[in-house]
């Protein structure tokens, strides 16, 4: 498709970008069959395509009608089109490009402008999201039963290894996940040291940028990217082998910082380092000789049937599809049946918030696809879809490495 952008972007960056990859698609309709909105409301404006051409027509005319952005809005960002996509539209691109233009022509209610200026201050900050986390979980008995579902509930990290191995990574605590989840990274750092690496966190280090840079606020997100390479690089520049990611919503976030920042001529060839070096945990694994931490006689008698959702950021932007399914065979784990695996749980970054009716019809449809074998347990890879599964699950959700890291402790 040719795009004709109208004057009134006319000093807008990213428009050639926008353009070529809006020629790229070919209208072949592939993608329908795989978004996750568009299988739900069955709504030609609710898919990739349709979201393409609404966003076409919004470069060239210079507006942007209301009912128009309800569809973009409507969109998870999941990237499954891409997946699916045989021209190699870079769809996710596209409708950052687009959400972020229209905020700047079609201004929103007090309401929308409020609730997202909240969300992008509130999540990124890791002190205060914890200690907001601190007085929800301290309260929650006397909540509303609506927002007490929300509130997950207290989880504690077990001890840190104390090794110190001539092998060293780098963690991302992240805002969230450090608060809601801390055992994540302790168990990821418990496993790496029985196999010989030092995993350590930078404190100076905090948000990946996702959450402002997703609700339009690029600069925001771009500040915490640069916040994030100056923490790092000096334990880079010492040899550090990786940057283990263990939400891939902020993985997938770090592997585009090259890109986000190749402009930048102060930070573009660190940026695109960082982005070489980090990875998701089940990278690391699949690349190490797990043997020394198996043991096959153990391995044969596990009878629990447990359930691993892939997070639509780890199998559709980092690509790392079946990557954790075959660590957790490998340790022995009886991986329940499920289905419609490429489909997104909802959560979706803020979107569980933003879109909270389609959001519990799309996490309604994910327990029903985890839990059709019985499983006694839901593992997944990323925290926001960790704690949205939790609102509905009636069997624990975890992390998956904690779920290696207590089989490496039962063996050992």
């Amino acid at each position: 498709m040719h795009t004709n952008i109208h004057q009134v972007f006319a000093k807008t960056g990213q428009l050639a970008e926008a353009k070529e990859i809006i020629s790229n698609c070919v209208h072949c309709g592939f993608c329908t069959a795989t978004c996750p909105t568009y299988q739900e409301l069955k709504d030609e404006r609710d898919g990739p395509r349709g979201r393409i051409y609404l966003i076409k027509q919004f470069l060239e005319t210079g507006s942007l009608t209301q009912k128009s952005r309800v569809h973009l809005d409507r969109c998870l960002t999941c990237r499954s089109c891409e997946t699916t996509c045989p021209s190699g539209v870079k769809y996710g691109r596209l409708i950052d490009i687009g959400r972020t233009l229209s905020e700047q022509v079609l201004p929103r209610s007090t309401t929308e402008k409020m609730t997202r200026w909240t969300l992008a201050r509130v999540l990124p900050n890791t002190y205060l999201f914890s200690s907001l986390l601190f007085l929800g979980q301290t309260f929650k008995p006397l909540l509303p039963k609506l927002l007490k579902n929300k509130i997950p509930k207290k989880r504690k990290a077990s001890p840190w290894p104390a090794g110190n191995h001539s092998r060293v990574m780098l963690s991302l605590a992240g805002c969230a996940q450090s608060s809601a989840a801390p055992n994540t990274n302790a168990a990821t750092a418990r496993v790496l040291d029985a196999l010989g690496i030092t995993l350590i966190e930078m404190p100076k280090a905090g948000c990946c940028g996702a959450v402002n840079y997703h609700l339009s606020e690029h600069e925001q997100g771009l500040a915490a990217m640069r916040n994030n390479i100056d923490a790092w690089w000096p334990a880079i520049e010492a040899g550090a082998q990786a940057l283990v990611v263990t939400a891939s919503g902020c993985g997938a976030m770090v592997q585009e910082y090259g890109s986000l920042l190749k402009d930048d001529v102060e930070y573009s060839t660190k940026a695109d380092k960082i982005s070489k070096l980090a990875v998701d945990i089940s990278q690391v694994l699949l690349n190490e000789d797990l043997s020394p931490l198996i043991k096959q006689t153990q391995l044969a008698a596990n009878t629990e049937k447990v359930a691993f959702h892939c997070p639509c950021t780890l199998q559709h932007a980092m690509g790392q599809s079946g990557a954790v399914e075959k660590v957790l065979a490998k340790f022995g784990v009886n991986l329940a049946k499920t289905h419609d695996k490429h489909l997104c749980c909802g959560s979706a970054g803020t979107y569980s918030i933003l879109q909270p009716k389609l959001s519990k019809k799309l996490l309604a449809n994910k327990i029903t696809a985890l839990t059709l074998d019985n499983p006694s347990r839901i593992v997944t890879a990323n925290i926001g879809c960790q704690l949205h599964i939790d609102t509905a699950a009636k069997v624990p959700v975890d992390h998956w490495i904690e779920l290696v890291d207590e089989r490496i402790a039962t063996e050992n």
